[in-house]
């Protein structure tokens, strides 16, 4: 059931970006590429084209609102198990650039110094 209604969403969102790209704004928007809104007007009437776009408009984002609730509503009481989320997360911190960087070792608080590095051979050029 919920994999018809996601189906079903994501057709209305596809709709619903039809619609709103159809409805001519000031530069004509893809309306002009459908004959400027004179071909849509001798379909729909004068001023039709626009009172119909704006309507299936409204109907396409009530149903998409709905859609969208019901779907959260229906996925709100699905329990989520806890070991597959921190195994997920342990292959992305794993799989992170950052699991490659060195780390550095921390100071205890009785030993405040840093160790030094003495130069070998190779470092002094000899």
């Amino acid at each position: 059931m919920e994999t018809f209604l996601i189906v079903i969403h994501v057709i209305v969102s596809i709709l619903l970006m039809v619609v709103i790209l159809l409805q001519s704004s000031k530069g004509g928007g893809l309306a002009g590429v459908f004959g400027g809104g004179g071909g849509m007007g001798t379909v729909f009437g004068g001023r039709g084209a626009a009172s119909f776009l704006q309507k299936a408009t409204t109907v396409l984002a009530g149903i998409f609102l709905a859609l969208a609730l019901l779907v959260s509503y229906m996925d709100k009481g699905k329990p989520v198990d806890q070991n597959v989320v921190a195994e997920e997360m342990e292959k992305l911190r794993a799989s992170s650039p950052a699991a490659i960087l060195p780390t550095v070792n921390e100071a205890t608080p009785g030993n405040a110094t840093l160790p030094v590095e003495t130069p070998t051979t190779q470092d002094t050029g000899k």
